[in-house]
């Protein structure tokens, strides 16, 4: 029989093995509240998707009897849930794969449930509007995806989106070019993030507190002119030029796709080489690498000679900059007029983009898109004329940021310095 010297025992690791209880307490969650939804509104008829509308190559209707689709598929869903407690027991994490699959799945059988009695689902047009709604979104996770990499919490988003929008629609009015515009918004963008990067970086206020006064302050700010100079003066001042829809050919015929993401505007393309040039540039450039440095070590970074608080200054500009490109969204493609408070608290959902994205820039795209398309389902469940009180829709993109955020972001950690400041020597 041998024994453990001291030593031995001293420097031998401990390996600690911890369950991943969030997304099988998540999608258990979810799963109950479809099941007795299922079951308290039982489903009748045939459920119609409209795969395509409008369109060269087009592809009939698929028909599917509403309540054999429904059950099948939850069923699945419940599969599903039990593999995602088969992992958290075992001390496993799941795969990428569950909640996407789980998503699919469950949001097939919601619909088909709305859509009983001959309801008709249009995909194509579900899938842009959720796109359209998500633009807006996707800029501001991006803007606070590089602010955060830096260490600097863009709390401010809301306040650059609101500004770009207004900005936007004064210049685009007054030059009658809607080039101009955007330019102006994203002027107006670097304007809120200059004055957070200065109290945040150069004079170490907290940056939470200095993002929530911003807002505020702009919100108030734009509130104001918009009271003294644009409504009295609609007509000259508050009548934007908007860009016009174009459609890419061959490729905006293609089923499906092809209306959704190839017959865009301007902004909408170019959102495509922004979220392809950030992700690409925060991996594979020595700008991406500077900026990932700061925000995780930044006493190593000024060790090696990185400017640790200009190269905070400058990032925090540029993703005002890519913000207020998407508040110009607001006004120079949904509606050629500003209104008081138009972006309605979509700054604080792109944060939330942020976090559930594990701060990649192509993660928080996607979770934008994820809620852009549960805003957009809420109008679809309107028009479907569900059983679902109004008030309960209305609440529909919050409760998906929340049970996404509590879900599964929780399993991800900040970078290492986000929000701290940085004090040389």
């Amino acid at each position: 029989m041998t024994t453990m010297t001291a030593d031995e025992a001293v420097f031998t690791p401990t390996v600690v093995r911890t369950r991943h209880l969030k997304v099988a307490i998540t999608l258990t969650i979810v799963s109950v509240v479809l099941g007795l939804l299922f079951l308290l509104s039982p489903v009748t008829g045939d459920s119609v998707f409209r795969v395509s509308d409008g369109i060269a190559w087009s592809i009939p209707d698929i028909h599917v009897p509403s309540a054999p689709t429904v059950w099948i598929t939850w069923i699945l869903v419940a599969v599903l849930t039990a593999w995602a407690w088969w992992d958290a027991v075992g001390y496993r994490r799941s795969g990428l794969w569950l909640p996407i699959l789980y998503a699919v799945l469950s949001m097939f059988a919601f619909l088909a449930w709305a859509a009983q009695d001959g309801g008709v689902v249009p995909v194509a047009g579900t899938l842009a509007g959720a796109l359209s709604l998500s633009v807006p979104l996707v800029y501001g996770a991006l803007a606070g995806v590089i602010g955060e990499r830096g260490g600097v919490v863009n709390i401010a988003i809301e306040g650059q989106l609101l500004l770009g929008a207004f900005s936007a629609v004064l210049l685009s009015s007054i030059t009658r070019n809607p080039f101009v515009g955007l330019i102006g918004a994203m002027i107006g963008g670097v304007l809120v993030a200059f004055v957070l990067a200065a109290f945040a970086i150069r004079y170490l206020v907290d940056q939470i507190i200095v993002g929530v006064v911003l807002n505020v302050l702009v919100s108030g700010l734009t509130g104001f002119l918009y009271g003294a100079m644009l409504s009295p003066n609609e007509a000259t001042l508050n009548n934007a030029v908007t860009f016009p829809n174009w459609k890419i050919p061959l490729l905006g015929d293609i089923p499906v796709i092809g209306p959704v993401l190839f017959d865009q505007t301007f902004i909408v393309y170019l959102m495509y080489i922004v979220v392809g040039v950030v992700a690409w540039g925060m991996y594979r450039t020595r700008w991406g690498l500077r900026l990932r440095a700061v925000g995780e070590h930044p006493q190593a970074a000024d060790t090696v000679g990185i400017r640790v608080n200009p190269t905070r200054f400058w990032n925090v500009l540029l993703a005002g900059a890519i913000a207020g490109i998407g508040g110009a969204y607001f006004t120079l493609v949904s509606v050629p007029q500003f209104t008081k408070d138009m972006t309605a608290g979509l700054g604080f959902i792109a944060l939330a983009a942020v976090i559930f994205g594990g701060w990649d820039p192509v993660r928080a795209t996607l979770a934008a898109l994820l809620f852009g398309f549960a805003t957009n389902l809420q109008n679809l469940l309107t028009v479907l004329k569900t059983p679902i009180p109004s008030e309960f829709m209305l609440m529909l993109p919050y409760v998906v940021t929340i049970l996404a955020v509590a879900g599964f972001a929780g399993q991800i950690k900040a970078p290492a310095a986000d929000g701290k400041p940085y004090i040389k020597g």
